[in-house]
């Protein structure tokens, strides 16, 4: 089934970020509104997204996703974009399109993002549910470089690193990198006090399951729980996994509704 043209929202230097929002109806008026925050060189249109946005509408709960810049139906170019610009555009789309309080989800990359947010719109965020969180992943990243990537990094400012999802690689810069390290989190305590769920597969490739262990014991909230998945992937979208997800959503919703 075709999607819906995406709304754009015009940030300040030019750039469109494409987003589609479903505001709360009757049901879902005492509800936070849920935004999802996808991950590197992913887009709005994956299945946990959908699934999570059939769950919210049927609920009538608010629902809210986006395309970074230069990811999906966003103007730009993806090998422009760093952590601290991505997190611009997710706390553009907060402010902008969400209304009220909010529970992030983020996938990945989209966990750190997530974090980020949380830590700069305290007064909006209420609740975190991280889907294989990948805080500080240009740390890991630079730690499994081979030489010949190194070696391009330092001459061009960039290399093309393998991935596991398209058959072309994807170029990482210079400036990603070192943009990142100005946004790392896992060396210090994060001051965040709201209910953080998290779930992560065990069968994980791309983020070892033993990082959602680090974070919890990072995080300053006494709410957290982590759920292993042992056969999960990276993904976490089988059928059984997706609904796992939704349930997560709706119970750290409930009491923040009640």
């Amino acid at each position: 089934m075709d999607q819906p043209t995406p709304a754009m929202l015009s940030r300040p230097d030019g750039t469109r970020i494409a987003h589609h929002h479903s505001p709360a109806g009757t049901a879902g008026a005492g509800l936070p509104g849920v935004t999802f925050l996808g991950g590197f060189k992913s887009d709005m249109e994956g299945g946990k997204t959908l699934r999570l946005e059939a769950f919210c509408r049927a609920r009538e709960q608010q629902f809210t996703r986006f395309d970074y810049r230069g990811h999906g139906k966003s103007s730009g170019k993806f090998e422009e974009g760093t952590i601290g610009l991505w997190l611009s555009d997710a706390l553009a789309v907060l402010d902008e399109v969400t209304q009220g309080p909010q529970i992030l989800v983020g996938s990945s990359m989209g966990g750190w993002i997530m974090l980020l947010a949380a830590l700069a719109r305290t007064d909006r965020v209420r609740g975190l549910v991280g889907v294989a969180p990948a805080p500080d992943f240009v740390v890991r990243m630079e730690g499994s470089l081979t030489p010949e990537q190194r070696n391009a990094l330092e001459r061009e400012g960039r290399f093309l690193r393998p991935s596991s999802y398209s058959e072309d690689p994807y170029p990482i810069t210079r400036q990603l990198l070192e943009d990142g390290r100005k946004h790392l989190l896992l060396d210090r305590p994060i001051p965040l006090k709201v209910p953080v769920r998290i779930l992560h597969g065990m069968l994980d490739d791309a983020v070892p399951w033993q990082l959602s262990m680090t974070l919890m014991e990072q995080l300053a909230s006494t709410d957290v729980r982590v759920t292993f998945v042992k056969n999960g992937d990276h993904r976490l979208s089988e059928p059984a996994e997706l609904e796992m997800l939704c349930n997560t959503v709706a119970e750290l919703s409930a009491p923040i509704a009640a």
